[in-house]
């Protein structure tokens, strides 16, 4: 059987029309040829929010490059630096053959470039000498990106040659994004530099924001103003006016990115570089005729289709977002999800996440405390609770992360899109899509994620919030240091099981139970003994609570057990096992005193007018006489340290 190839794509910003173009020429060819392809995507650099890039960019700590034979890399599409340099050094130590789209610094691997320069040459000097254009202003790309860098340059050695003056206040650097092309504009106006008479864009997307900007200031194009773009995308090419602009071969150039891997994969040399040509076309936004006519029968169809599932998946979000809001579980999450999630048409999606993805934050990552959530990596543990296919979920409890896929994939031509789980910073593991467009197409893809990370974080907090709330139940009602109720707690307990035992007519068992010479550990042994030792109590007192029976420290040195269908011979069984007990933890531990204590109990109907209160006075009655009659105990005699306690006044806690 032959072996599939499995090809990586690392990308950023998948939405946008460029990466479409040449991930569709990539996806060709690798159905062509029966591969696989797995394609990381981030969205760097989107929000302007710095946090949240980290958790974008964390996508790409994810690949397992072991399970792949060769990368495509569109490092021109990541717009941060570092990230950028970080995944090209994790891919140079990979060994793998590798693709790289328009970016010669990396000699390794193999280039894919369209000729940027030449058409950008051709494209400015057609404004110069064909629109007589002297006043020139100039919207860039990311002066780290290959691509920007060669327009920039094209664009500076026209100027140089006609002699005309560019001022640095006439340059705007973007990063290829549409705000950055209506900041330019607002940059360039509001200087007291004469107005341009054309402004030349690095990309589309600027150019098109520009026209916007400039039409809402009230300027036409071209009349008061040329301006012109570069990638000829279905936008500037639809737009009123049409904009001149670069036609490139995006779907080629990914077509061939991924045949060159292919062949060298199977053992064919191939070129280091391949460099495609690329063309101006001049079109209505600088005062020329639009090169072909827009086939308006076949526009209308197009648009429809747009516009069309656009509002289905706006549609979708509402109603995602609305049930989401309601959901109070982790379990109520993923159902929603699982309800909704095939109408993005996708053969499988997948939620996977972190093992520590609801893990408690608390306080901040010190020098010597570790970080305490996820921010880079993935836990070496996953889980999937959401593998939706063939209409239902098929969840997996545990994978490991360095299989990426929760569930295996047979055959090739399949397409799986990975992309970042997050919040902020915080890493909560990611999505897989499997054969869909919905990434590659859908404008919302990327907002119905955020949707779905968010609400997952709502649930994290609200687990968070009733741990915190259940924990501080526990310190109401618990002894801190006997790990048994306090007298809140027993409060709260016992009224219920008084209440059920008044209704049902059944009997109640009360024993009280006072440590004999706490106060003669304290002083002559320290209160560290004193604690130990009734801890030990506790613990004794706690054992002989069975059957659904509460014990409780009621305050100091005084403990109460309560139990409900009791008989009569439940008071010698109780107070026999309790002083076997006793006796056996002091051969246990061998200190120099003894853990003693005094116990009354008794066992009564809870009907009439008898009241919880009466009935524990009684007991303390009892055990007040028991600890009277003792006479072997040293701690009994003042003047070796005997609590005082006013027994004239029984059970004198309660308030």
């Amino acid at each position: 059987m032959e072996k599939i190839i499995e090809i990586a794509v690392i990308v950023a910003g998948i939405d946008e029309e460029y990466q479409n173009s040449v991930i569709e020429g990539i996806i060709s060819c690798a159905k062509d040829k029966n591969a696989n392809i797995s394609c990381f995507s981030a969205f760097g650099g989107v929000l302007s929010n710095s946090k949240y890039d980290v958790g974008e960019y964390n996508i790409y700590s994810l690949i397992n490059f072991e399970k792949f034979d060769g990368v495509i890399l569109l490092s021109n599409t990541i717009s941060d630096p570092i990230e950028k340099e970080k995944i090209v050094n994790r891919v140079k130590r990979s060994g793998l053959p590798v693709s790289i789209l328009d970016c010669s610094e990396y000699h390794e691997f193999h280039n894919i470039s369209i000729d940027n320069y030449s058409a950008m040459k051709k494209l400015v000097s057609h404004i110069i000498v064909g629109h007589s254009a002297k006043v020139i202003n100039y919207i860039s790309g990311p002066v780290s990106n290959p691509e920007a860098a060669d327009r920039h340059r094209a664009f500076n050695e026209v100027i140089h040659e006609f002699n005309i003056e560019v001022p640095e206040e006439r340059i705007y650097h973007g990063n290829f994004r549409a705000v950055d092309g209506k900041k330019a504009i607002e940059y360039f106006y509001s200087s007291n530099l004469p107005h341009p008479q054309a402004i030349i864009c690095a990309n589309d997307a600027m150019a098109l924001a520009a026209i916007e900007e400039l039409t809402n200031m009230g300027y036409k194009v071209p009349d008061d103003v040329i301006v012109t773009g570069f990638d000829n995308t279905y936008n500037a090419r639809h737009h009123l006016p049409a904009l001149t602009t670069v036609s490139r071969p995006l779907d080629e150039a990914g077509y061939k990115a991924c045949e060159v891997i292919l062949k060298v994969i199977n053992g064919k040399k191939q070129k280091d570089t391949i460099s495609l040509k690329s063309s101006p076309v001049f079109s209505e936004s600088c005062g020329c005729k639009a090169p072909q006519p827009i086939d308006i029968d076949e526009y209308k169809i197009a648009a429809y289709k747009t516009i069309n599932g656009f509002r289905n998946d706006i549609s979708l979000l509402k109603r995602m977002t609305a049930q989401l809001a309601d959901n109070d579980t982790p379990d109520d999450n993923i159902r929603t999800v699982a309800s909704l999630i095939h109408e993005v048409q996708c053969e499988r999606f997948a939620i996977c996440l972190c093992s520590n993805w609801d893990q408690s934050i608390t306080g901040k990552a010190t020098d010597d405390i570790p970080e305490i959530y996820q921010i880079q990596g993935y836990t070496e543990k996953m889980s999937a609770p959401l593998v939706f296919m063939n209409g239902r979920n098929t969840p997996v409890t545990v994978f490991d992360s360095k299989d990426m896929l929760p569930l295996p994939i047979s055959g090739g031509g399949n397409v799986s899109y990975f992309m970042p789980l997050h919040f902020r910073e915080r890493c909560l593991g990611y999505y897989v899509f499997v054969n869909s467009e919905f990434p590659l197409k859908s404008l919302l893809c990327h907002a119905l994620m955020l949707n779905i990370s968010n609400s997952i974080e709502n649930i994290c907090k609200l687990l968070h919030l009733n741990s915190m709330i259940n924990e501080l139940d526990k310190l109401y009602i618990i002894d801190p240091l006997c790990n048994i109720y306090n007298r809140n707690g027993f409060i709260r307990m016992a009224g219920q099981i008084f209440k059920a035992c008044q209704s049902s007519g059944r009997k109640i068992l009360i024993s009280f139970i006072d440590m004999d010479g706490l106060k003669y550990i304290n002083d002559n042994f320290g209160h560290k003994e004193g604690d130990y030792a009734l801890q030990h109590l506790a613990r004794i007192i706690k054992d002989c609570c069975k059957s659904g029976r509460i014990c409780a420290r009621f305050g100091g040195d005084e403990f109460i057990i309560l139990g409900a269908n009791a008989t009569d011979e439940d008071v010698p069984a109780l107070e026999s096992t309790f002083n076997i007990q006793l006796e056996s933890i002091n051969r246990i531990i061998r200190k120099p005193y003894k853990i003693s204590a005094s116990i009354g109990s008794i066992v009564t109907d809870a009907t009439g007018d008898v009241t919880l209160f009466n009935l524990i006075t009684k007991a303390d009655e009892i055990m007040y006489e028991k600890k009277k009659r003792k006479r072997t105990s040293p701690y009994l005699r003042r003047d070796q340290g005997q609590d005082d306690v006013n027994y004239d006044t029984p059970w004198n806690y309660k308030t």
